[in-house]
């Protein structure tokens, strides 16, 4: 819903309520993960290494705070739809899961496209039985390195085997998610300009760097109806127009100079070790739309401030135009610092649960230091023990994360620059 309100209008509302008391705006009525999700996201090794499965949960979380997910990652290096299928009760089920991800078919490509398909139809049964909604993601393509067209070789057969999940998606009203296509499209635009570009995504061939698996997750989450914009405000003269933020306008630091509080109801985010992927493709300004609009400023350059930081420099026409602040703003400044916290705590609980309890208990073998001295016969039941014992550090893991995440508002200043 868009406000346009008076600046008298919004003076009286900051005097009567505070930025705490409002509600938060949540436009994300057909995004795929609902409020109170639990989302398993199961896959191969690309997805046990944790990028694009951290960036879907950053993205998600950052753009809702208000909103509960819990994410737990159970990949595993070298898996396929036939293993998903076989381990599907225990990897999937302990977790209450309402929503799975499903990320298979890099290495399945290598073996019998009826076993994939079988594999992929046993996770849907199975699913189904437990009710929870899935979405089917088709692999990404290799990058191969070396020169040629991107899309020739593997790629080709992984296209086919894509064909085969949304098949299983049509087939089980499930999500189809296509990453293969919207990648290869930047792996041909490269090397169209440059047929030397051979590690645009980074890591190796098969397991992309965080370059590629930024755009892995902008795929998924685009496909998934994710809410692109973060918040827009507009000031023409008297009138201030807000989408997703609550605004109050103040003195002005200076003539000439527009100042307001802004409490933006979402936040931004951007991995910054995969900014080498924005050369080919604006995925940063495009999943972060964090729109500044200001017009009838006097002709000159402004500098726009975050809580006294300079995030960046305008001209009015620019302004009057409309920016996105989102690139300034995760670089540097109050809004950076909070998505730094939030990241460090995603990154954390992940960690935790990928070393502790998922490689740490759950996949450990009967050689593992955990079983030492464990009659054999007892080594199921400790697994189990220890198991429930680790898993309860994950509520206070998930509760730091929503702890980072609460709404701050900052002062805005937006200061003609001296000529």
């Amino acid at each position: 819903m868009k406000k346009v309100c008076s600046l008298f209008l919004l003076l009286v509302l900051a005097t009567t309520a505070s930025f705490a008391q409002q509600p938060e705006k949540d436009d994300g009525r057909f995004f795929f993960f609902k409020d109170g999700d639990t989302i398993v996201i199961m896959g191969d090794s690309i997805t046990e290494q944790h990028l694009y499965s951290n960036y879907l949960e950053m993205w998600s979380t950052s753009r809702f705070p208000k909103r509960k997910f819990t994410f737990r990652n159970v990949g595993i290096s070298g898996d396929r739809s036939t293993g998903g299928n076989k381990r599907f009760q225990r990897d999937v089920l302990p977790y209450k899961p309402t929503v799975l991800t499903v990320d298979f078919g890099m290495n399945d490509a290598n073996g019998p496209y009826q076993d994939f398909l079988k594999g992929l139809q046993g996770i849907a049964d199975q699913a189904k039985a437990a009710k929870v909604r899935v979405a089917w993601i088709t692999p990404q393509p290799i990058e191969k390195r070396e020169e040629g067209p991107a899309y020739k070789g593997y790629n080709e057969t992984l296209e086919k085997f894509s064909q085969g999940i949304e098949q299983i998606a049509a087939k089980n009203q499930g999500m189809f998610v296509d990453q293969f296509h919207p990648y290869l499209a930047i792996l041909a635009r490269a090397r169209a300009t440059d047929p030397k570009n051979i590690n645009v995504t980074g890591g190796d061939a098969v397991h992309p760097g965080p370059p590629g698996q930024v755009v892995m997750a902008a795929a998924i989450l685009k496909r998934l109806d994710f809410q692109r914009l973060v918040s827009r405000v507009v000031i023409d003269g008297s009138k201030v127009e807000t989408e997703n933020c609550q605004v109050t306008i103040g003195s002005p630091q200076s003539p000439g100079a527009v100042t307001f509080r802004r409490l933006d109801f979402a936040l931004p985010f951007f991995p910054a070790d995969a900014k080498s992927i924005l050369k080919w493709s604006p995925i940063l300004d495009d999943m972060n739309r964090y729109l500044l609009q200001i017009k009838s400023l006097k002709a000159g350059k402004y500098a726009v401030e975050l809580d006294g930081k300079k995030i960046a420099e305008y001209t009015d026409k620019e302004l009057a135009k409309g920016v996105n602040l989102a690139g300034p703003a995760l670089a540097a400044g109050p809004i950076a610092n909070q998505v730094n916290k939030i990241w460090t705590a995603v990154k954390d609980k992940n960690r935790y649960f990928h070393d502790q309890v998922f490689r740490g208990v759950v996949l450990a073998g009967p050689k593992s230091p955990i079983f030492k001295d464990v009659d054999p016969k007892a080594i199921e039941a400790k697994r189990k023990e220890l198991f429930e014992e680790r898993m309860k550090k994950m509520p206070e893991l998930d509760a730091a994360v929503r702890k980072a995440l609460e709404l701050k508002a900052h002062t805005v200043h937006v200061v003609p620059l001296a000529k």
